[in-house]
């Protein structure tokens, strides 16, 4: 993990910042997500609820929703900001960034953000899905 300390918390505070966008109106679960690809753009993503729960969108799935419209592909980071000590992605979240490569994962608290979590995306996911073609 070759990125600077000054790299995850600027991730940070856009993925902070990105929370505060959410649409939670059931859970009042706010998360928010910033990618950096490759390019060094910052690419952030709010969770989005819904009232059929299964169509709810996560922060870092809106993230990466974003960047890849956008035409990037390689994904540097992405950190993720939530409102307890539950910042982890999902598994859903997991296999859609796995897709696109092993990309370092920070996390961080609300309550604490200077407490990070860094990770690779492998060591959350050592076994995520490839489809062989």
């Amino acid at each position: 993990m070759n990125q600077p300390l000054h790299d995850f918390y600027r991730l940070l505070r856009a993925a902070a910042a990105a929370r505060k966008n959410a649409h939670a109106p059931y859970s009042k679960f706010r998360v928010g997500a910033a990618l950096l690809a490759g390019n060094g753009k910052i690419y952030t993503g709010t969770n989005i609820e819904n009232a059929s729960y299964g169509l709810t969108l996560c922060a870092e799935r809106v993230a990466v929703g974003k960047a890849v419209s956008d035409g990037q592909r390689n994904f540097i980071a992405i950190a993720i900001a939530a409102p307890s000590a539950t910042p982890f992605p999902c598994g859903a979240c997991c296999q859609v960034l796995a897709e696109f490569g092993d990309c370092i994962v920070v996390c961080a608290d609300a309550r604490r953000p200077r407490q990070l979590c860094v990770q690779r995306l492998a060591e959350l996911l050592p076994r995520a899905f490839r489809l062989a073609c």
